[in-house]
């Protein structure tokens, strides 16, 4: 394939995976603006109401993620991704202009809405438009997005923020520029990639394999001629054409048939250890898990820049590894290695290690879950499901993986207060191996195999 097809294919997958970038700013940029926006709504003692400014966007996540494969399969995936585009736009000037908490709430709603339909939506679409030899590397590229999405956002709130003297009080930091405008602006930058992103989708081709499957051939032909040239295109589009039913469309019922049912469980279980392996609570909870550790909060806030850094490192990393060394081999080092990394962990916990070594340690697990269970996941799911119902079973997937996300955060303080944080990550411990001994039981290998290859394979009368 020639360096243009390359650059072709790099150009789209780049534009579509600025939802992951999106998914990943939004998702982090509302911890820097907690301390601040708190005060504004006078909800710092209440901590029923932080609970829901925290969790109001996960619900939104939860519906997008379910409505996101049905929208997708009946319009389309190009316009799907404009759609959560506009809601990106609308939840970073929303969120900003809040006048009230629940206006507040409202937005951040929309704009879990947006990430839902972002992180089903543009692994898929990247899959059904890259090749088979390349494609790992470039639904590799979302992952790539959301991880520089969570720096950015990390760094965002890091500059924006006036530094708060040590004494002050809720009302001072209310009263502040931090407690009064700050915040706002840690939203409203969203809206610059958010804008670029709902311009630059009405430059994307419409899915060659939702053309297919939609009666579109001349479409999708000419899509695919422009990825690999006329011999590919005419190759591709006969593949398709083998599996395809022009123009049904397919409910939530037709997963539950038997051909279907294998692929579902191993995208619904992938999704839900990609979360309960523990991973994001070391994100979610830094401040916690760092100071129970003995640091101060300047070197924690120096802390989390370090863990953000390393996730964008191996996530580069992995994307030259998923189509040499395979999608199976890498969840299996991601399993099996964070099973020993938590066990490591917990003891050092129990016998109160703390400083560096304590550091040491969370980076090395960040970096072999970034190098392996995060993006090989969204691989994984984007490869295994048939061209008629790949839309619904991806929200399927995506919505367990939320709901795995939810319970896991809600979860870790009271896990945390039960087991201690040794016993805690003990337990994710026995989940990853639990989860490594699911791989390579269940899972196949999907490297180098075309998606019609897979469905051929995976789904059987």
């Amino acid at each position: 394939m020639e360096k243009k097809t390359h650059l072709f294919l790099f150009q789209i997958a780049l534009i579509s995976a600025m939802g992951g970038f999106l998914f990943g700013y939004d998702w982090v940029v509302i911890g820097g603006a907690k301390p601040f926006y708190e005060q504004f709504f006078l909800i710092a003692d209440l901590p029923y109401m932080q609970g829901w400014a925290m969790s109001s966007a996960l619900i939104g996540c939860l519906i997008g993620a379910l409505i996101s494969g049905k929208l997708s399969d009946r319009y389309g995936r190009k316009i799907m991704l404009i759609f959560s585009a506009a809601l990106f736009v609308c939840t970073s000037i929303g969120t900003g202009i809040s006048p009230d908490f629940t206006w507040f709430n409202i937005f951040r709603l929309i704009g879990g809405l947006a990430i839902g339909m972002a992180s089903s939506l543009s692994p898929m679409y990247i899959a059904e438009i890259a090749p088979a030899h390349l494609r790992g590397r470039f639904v590799a590229i979302n992952q790539l997005t959301v991880v520089l999405g969570i720096l950015a956002a990390q760094l965002v709130n890091w500059h924006i923020a006036e530094p708060v003297s040590l004494g002050a009080t809720g009302e001072m930091i209310r009263m502040s520029w931090n407690g009064q405008m700050g915040w706002r602006w840690m939203f409203w930058v969203m809206t610059i990639p958010a804008g670029l992103f709902f311009m630059l989708g009405f430059t994307l081709p419409e899915s060659p394999r939702w053309l297919v499957t939609n009666g579109k051939k001349e479409a999708a032909l000419k899509v695919f001629t422009k990825i690999g040239g006329d011999e590919y295109a005419v190759e591709e589009i006969r593949s398709i054409e083998e599996n395809a039913n022009h123009g049904k469309q397919y409910g939530f019922k037709q997963l539950l048939k038997h051909k279907y049912r294998n692929v579902l469980v191993i995208g619904i279980v992938l999704a839900v250890f990609q979360q309960w392996c523990g991973i994001n609570v070391i994100f979610n909870y830094a401040q916690e898990i760092f100071m129970s550790a003995g640091f101060g909060i300047s070197d924690v806030l120096m802390n989390i820049v370090i863990t953000g850094v390393v996730n964008v490192v191996f996530t580069v990393l992995a994307m030259f590894l998923v189509d040499k060394w395979g999608r199976k081999v890498l969840l299996k080092i991601g399993a099996f290695g964070l099973t020993i990394i938590y066990a490591i962990m917990g003891c050092a916990y129990y016998f109160h290690v703390s400083g560096l070594p304590l550091l040491i340690i969370v980076i090395l697990a960040i970096a072999c879950y970034a190098m392996t269970l995060a993006p090989v996941m969204w691989i994984v799911i984007s490869e295994i499901f048939p061209n008629q119902v790949r839309g619904i079973a991806m929200s399927i997937a995506t919505f367990a993986l939320w709901s795995a996300c939810f319970i896991l955060t809600y979860t870790f303080p009271l896990l945390n207060k039960g087991l201690g944080a040794a016993g805690t990550f003990w337990l994710y411990g026995i989940i990853c191996l639990m989860g490594g001994i699911f791989v390579i039981v269940k899972v196949p290998e999907t490297k180098g195999k075309s998606l019609e290859e897979l469905e051929k394979e995976l789904v059987k009368d």
